[in-house]
């Protein structure tokens, strides 16, 4: 079987060479990286590759990966379409440009979303390297979430195929729809994990300010961050205490609105994606 033609924008920037870096080599893909900066293509010579105009590039490929910023990404796309032969695939690395409706679009191409999960917490990493691969597609396995936009349902297989090539080692694959995947992210992983997370280091920094040690706070955060986790999310048998519990409630009633679950209604997704990629704050 002949290989696929692969033509990466941005395939200098950060996770333009996360992607480099597994396809370059992949049996069954030919990788054209197109980079316009110049320090982009510096990234790409130490990779050994050179990069290859859009328009030499774009109209040979089978698969058109946009691995760009979300405030550009609308724009990029309506001048990379058009280049498209009939039949190819554009994909994107995440949602938010499909979902607030500015990805180009043609009747004879496929649109394809996908996004990593990211190694999980209470994973079975034996591997140091892999133990320290936090993002994914280096060393630890991860899942992967993927949803055909539009295109023929044949066209599905294929966009998992390079996905899964892309974000290796991929241990499964999720086919959910974009919607789906906006309401996984931004919706749930960021605007409400990402956020808890940074109020949990700013609680670790005013320990330090009120006079706890750095190194004492530090290593009870780390435990304290573990062992709630693994109680919600059943990785352990054992409930928190009765006293956990009471000021858990009088946590959340300090920290959190009571309406704070309206982040993950239809309008309120589709307000944070388009904040997203007109790179301004939601609302």
């Amino acid at each position: 079987m002949s290989k696929k033609i692969v033509a990466l924008l941005g395939a200098g920037g950060k996770m333009g060479c996360r992607i480099v870096d597994n396809l370059k080599n992949h049996p069954d893909y030919d990788l054209l990286p197109i980079e316009p900066s110049e320090a982009g293509a510096g990234r790409l010579a130490e990779r050994g590759l050179t990069p290859v105009p859009a328009a030499e590039a774009v109209p040979k490929a089978d698969y058109v990966i946009l691995a760009l910023p979300d405030t550009i990404l609308g724009r990029v796309s309506h001048d990379t379409a058009p280049l498209m032969k009939p039949g190819a695939m554009m994909l994107t690395l995440d949602p938010a440009a499909a979902h607030a409706g500015v990805l180009a679009d043609r009747p004879d191409i496929s649109r394809f979303v996908t996004h990593p999960c990211h190694p999980p917490l209470f994973g079975d990493e034996t591997d140091p390297e892999a133990r320290r691969d936090f993002f994914g597609g280096v060393k630890a396995k991860q899942a992967i979430v993927c949803a055909l936009m539009s295109g023929p349902d044949e066209a599905y297989g294929g966009g998992e195929a390079l996905a899964t090539a892309m974000y290796a080692p991929v241990t499964r694959s999720h086919r959910i729809t974009v919607e789906q995947m906006a309401i996984l992210e931004p919706a749930m992983a960021e605007t409400v994990t990402a956020c808890c997370c940074t109020i949990i280091r700013e609680a670790m920094d005013l320990a330090i300010a009120k006079g706890v040690p750095p190194e004492a706070a530090k290593d009870f955060m780390m435990g304290h961050v573990n062992i709630p986790l693994a109680i919600v999310f059943g990785e352990v048998g054992s409930p928190f205490s009765d006293g956990a519990k009471l000021i858990i409630e009088h946590g959340r009633k300090m920290l959190f609105k009571e309406d704070w679950q309206r982040v993950f209604e239809p309008e309120s997704v589709r307000e944070q994606v388009e904040a997203i990629v007109q790179g301004k704050p939601a609302g």
